[in-house]
């Protein structure tokens, strides 16, 4: 089998608690979407999942419960942007969650004619928005970041009550959020949210994944029983036949006129944008300057997303585009306990049978500081754990 994909379909439109609902109804465990997100500088919330139905459908339904006695302030990008920065996130999670405010951020700071540093969220910068928005990247993770797909969402019709009065649906965040990405106008009331919408832009390719496996299908229950629709978002997580899923992009430019400092934030953007991997590489160029070379490795299905940031964040002139096969080992992620606390591995199957076990290095890392102990040993402990718990050595 090849690399992990999964299939979004908004049935019922798509906001940031049903995301999470459908990862929960997938297998995620909540304990282990929580644990990351108490680490936020965010406190009077709590998780509430339960069992429900829209036309005998049944999937979970889950709620960030706030705590009314807590103060909820609104927040700018940049508060937000330290929180997350500051947190115990795992790295990648923290790329994707700012990824998705930062695209929340730029459609506000448009539609209001200000800067993004100007920008005061409201609905998305309560905390109940924030958990959602972070727990999204998080559940990805935990799912061993599969490649995303969603089918066209519902953007729903009539009218609602915000933060600055009433506005159509779909809200204008919602609309902007989704230019140029094909959508339905359909069903009554707000089915995609701006959260929702955020997400999908962020992580998700608006086109059929190719053929897969199904391996396991959620559905996350939406609170509002709509008349017309089943209000569930259905999440299909799968792995694509092989030889589907080796073929990829590679893009790469040169650049002798760019910061270090330039560089590094590019490869985080990079990734956070949907490259499966980035890596610089010195050269020698003409008028003997040193220069780089920035390669990315990308899923067909990014490739327009990236290359657009190539050609309009790098100070590069042009890009060159190649297709190239790539051979993948199948992959899950384990959850071990050793005496410093909980170390999630990455495991490497090829036909079934284990070739590589990895322990996550920023969780080994963040442990071997709190025991203040060498990190290798954290690391060799939490590869001794994985292999005793599954009876092999």
């Amino acid at each position: 089998m090849g690399a992990p994909l999964l299939l979004l379909e908004p049935v019922g439109g798509i906001a940031g608690d049903m995301f999470l609902a459908a990862a929960v109804d997938l297998g995620v465990e909540l304990a282990a979407l929580e644990a990351p997100l108490r680490t936020l500088d965010v406190t009077g919330w709590s998780f509430a999942t339960s069992r429900a139905e829209r036309h005998a459908i049944t999937g979970t339904h889950l709620d960030v419960v706030l705590d009314e006695k807590e103060e909820h302030p609104h927040r700018g990008f940049r508060d937000i942007e330290a929180i997350v920065t500051k947190s115990a996130l795992p790295p990648r999670a923290k790329e994707v969650a700012l990824a998705i405010f930062r695209n929340l951020g730029e459609v506000e700071a448009r539609i209001h004619g200000v800067t993004l540093d100007a920008i005061h969220f409201h609905e998305v910068g309560a905390v109940d928005s924030i958990v959602d928005i972070c727990g999204a990247a998080v559940a990805l993770h935990l799912l061993g970041w599969p490649e995303v797909f969603t089918t066209p969402p519902p953007m729903g019709s009539g009218s609602i009550r915000i933060a600055h009065g009433t506005v159509p649906v779909p809200v204008p965040a919602t609309l902007e959020l989704l230019k140029d990405r094909p959508v339905r106008f359909e069903g009554r009331g707000e089915l995609t949210t701006p959260t929702g919408a955020a997400i999908l832009k962020t992580v998700a390719t608006f086109s059929p994944p190719p053929e897969l496996v199904v391996e396991r299908i959620g559905y996350g229950v939406g609170t509002k029983d709509w008349p017309d629709r089943a209000n569930v978002l259905r999440a299909t997580l799968g792995r694509a036949t092989s030889d589907l899923a080796s073929h990829h992009t590679l893009l790469e430019c040169t650049i002798d006129d760019a910061t270090g400092q330039l560089v590094g934030a590019l490869l985080e953007t990079l990734l956070a944008r949907g490259a499966l991997d980035v890596w610089v590489t010195p050269v020698l160029m003409k008028k003997s300057r040193p220069g780089q070379v920035l390669t990315v490795l990308c899923p067909a299905g990014n490739r327009q997303a990236l290359l657009d940031t190539l050609l309009l964040e790098s100070t590069s002139l042009g890009v060159r585009e190649s297709q190239v096969r790539r051979v993948a080992l199948e992959r899950r992620f384990d959850a071990v306990e050793t005496p410093y606390g909980r170390v999630q591995v990455k495991v490497g199957l090829r036909d079934g049978k284990v070739v590589n076990v990895a322990p996550e290095f920023e969780d080994c890392r963040a442990l071997a500081a709190q025991a203040n102990v060498p990190l290798k040993d954290v690391q060799q402990r939490a590869v001794a754990a994985w292999y005793t718990t599954h009876g092999v050595r």
